[in-house]
């Protein structure tokens, strides 16, 4: 230990069984040997420092000395695993100032400006987990009220830059990328492997679920390992032309994985927050050409043509101040793309679509083959307008069922289980007619609250789409849970509102009497 260190409090570091999420916090005993009401009074932070390591931490303290005794300093799982010291050392312990770029945030909540240093300032504490839970949504609230263009730049480099930034020899590197809302949009596990099937290099990272039932990364730790590190992903890009792989574990743009963290329980989603999460991941991940798809629907996150337009502004703003070529396409949102709702189903969905399963669904097919069709348009040696006729022969071969195998083997097995949740129960129709409407926004919230994405298996298998006949009683959607209180609460939640708007047609008029 640093001579400099013996004249603080020190404990012994101990782990303790607490997962805390994000958040590093640490337990001390009420009759703790360094806590002292006079020091650490005001103070609900501590810093602790070993040597040069430093771990700013949220204090609890506790009167059960079978949890830390009054020389121990207990680590929750999170800050164990990041301080990376034995149990049993000595580690100073003080009470820890607020990081100074906190200011910066109060500044923001007032309606201030800030800078692109501050902005930086902000970044760089939240990448090394000096912010607790609450100051992160500050900043999230602060900067949902309004951002400027210059910030919204600023924070866009500043998060691109806080992590890893891969290199490619290739001229041309494709991605693609959803802005979510939709249920069961599964495209870019179809589009993956059609386009590394052709030859382009398309190194897909994704993220975690935030307000959905299912992420891209989600559903595919259904078929293979997600958490692959940075070399490891470039060694597969290099022997599958793609990947489809958790843009958290390859330390892309790592605040923002912080920031979603957040975003999650509070359902917060900001246009400016969005574009900035994308853009600081597409450009981290060293991609030249860029299709982001705009699902426009009554429940999805954009609701009509004019708020897509001053979101695909915002992309293509971004885009060329970083040299990234954006193409910005909206997309049919009226209803959830698919059968299924949730890892598990999504994935089984995925794989009839690519093995072309005569009953997979035929949206997901021809959503995929069109937007693979856009990003082998980028390859200069395809004729124009060819993309779609290749992207549909790559399919109907076979070609890429077979480069989604072989991306599979690549990332290796996944421990995740791929059975469907034992716990089902059928929303039926209401009355006769016909399914006028869907709600994306309660498919996604009933599909969570029977466990999705949480439990890979719970969810929502649909059996009536738009403008589908129903009789009443005939079962709409199946629901699936592994626990009880999830299956009841979904149940209850349904019984007030499937989520299904039915119609019954007005009956042709017959010939007027005479």
């Amino acid at each position: 230990m640093h001579p400099a260190d013996t004249t603080r409090p020190q404990l012994k570091i101990r782990s303790v069984n607490l997962d805390t999420g994000r958040e590093n916090v640490v337990v001390i005993s009420r009759q703790s040997k360094a806590l002292r009401a006079e020091i650490f009074r005001g103070f609900s932070r501590v810093e602790l420092r070993r040597d040069s390591k430093v771990l700013l931490a949220t204090l609890l303290i506790t009167d059960d000395d079978a949890l830390v005794g009054p020389d121990q300093i207990g680590l929750s799982e999170p800050a164990f695993r990041r301080f990376a010291e034995p149990a049993g050392n000595l580690v100073a312990v003080t009470p820890a100032a607020p990081p100074e770029s906190l200011e910066a945030v109060r500044a923001k909540i007032r309606g201030q400006v800030l800078s692109a240093r501050e902005i930086t300032a902000i970044v760089n504490d939240l990448t090394h987990y000096r912010y607790s839970d609450m100051e992160v949504a500050a900043f999230l609230i602060g900067s949902a009220s309004f951002m400027t263009s210059d910030e919204l730049i600023a924070l866009t480099r500043a998060m691109a830059e806080a992590g890893t930034q891969l290199k490619w020899t290739n001229p041309i590197v494709v991605d693609k990328h959803c802005i979510g809302g939709i249920p069961g949009n599964r495209t870019s596990m179809i589009v993956v492997p059609i386009v590394a099937a052709h030859g382009l290099p398309i190194p897909k990272t994704s993220s975690r679920a935030i307000t959905s039932p299912a992420g891209t990364a989600d559903t595919m730790e259904v078929l293979a390992r997600v958490n692959v590190g940075a070399d490891e992903m470039q060694a597969i890009v290099a022997a599958c032309n793609g990947c489809l792989v958790w843009g958290g574990h390859v330390n892309l743009s790592p605040a923002d994985d912080i920031l979603i963290s957040v975003e999650r329980p509070l359902s917060l989603d900001t246009r400016e927050q969005m574009v900035a999460s994308i853009m600081s991941k597409k450009l981290a991940a060293g991609s030249t050409h860029l299709l982001i798809d705009l699902p426009v629907g009554p429940t999805a996150k954009l609701t009509n043509g004019t708020e897509a337009m001053r979101l695909r502004k915002l992309f293509e703003f971004v885009g060329d101040r970083f040299g990234i070529a954006v193409e910005v396409i909206t997309t049919d949102g009226r209803q959830p793309i698919g059968n299924g709702i949730g890892p598990v189903l999504e994935a089984r969905d995925v794989m009839a679509v690519l093995a072309n399963d005569p009953a997979a669904p035929s949206d997901l097919r021809e959503k995929s083959l069109r937007l693979a069709a856009h990003l082998l348009e980028y390859d200069p040696k395809l004729r124009g307008g060819a993309g779609y006729a290749r992207a549909r022969e790559l399919l109907d071969s076979g070609a890429a069922l077979k480069q989604m195998q072989k991306i599979i083997d690549a990332q290796g097995p996944s421990n995740c289980s791929n059975g469907l949740g034992d716990l089902t129960f059928d929303v039926p129709a209401g009355s006769d007619g016909v399914v006028s409407g869907i709600d994306c926004l309660q498919m996604n919230r009933l599909a969570r609250t029977a466990g999705a994405p949480l439990d890979k298996g719970a969810g929502i298998r649909l059996f009536k789409k738009l403008g589908d006949r129903v009789e009443s009683g005939e079962p709409l959607y199946r629901v699936y849970a592994f626990d009880p209180s999830g299956r009841d609460l979904a149940v209850a939640s349904a019984k007030i509102d499937t989520g299904y708007a039915i119609e019954n047609p007005t009956p042709p008029r017959g010939p007027e009497k005479l």
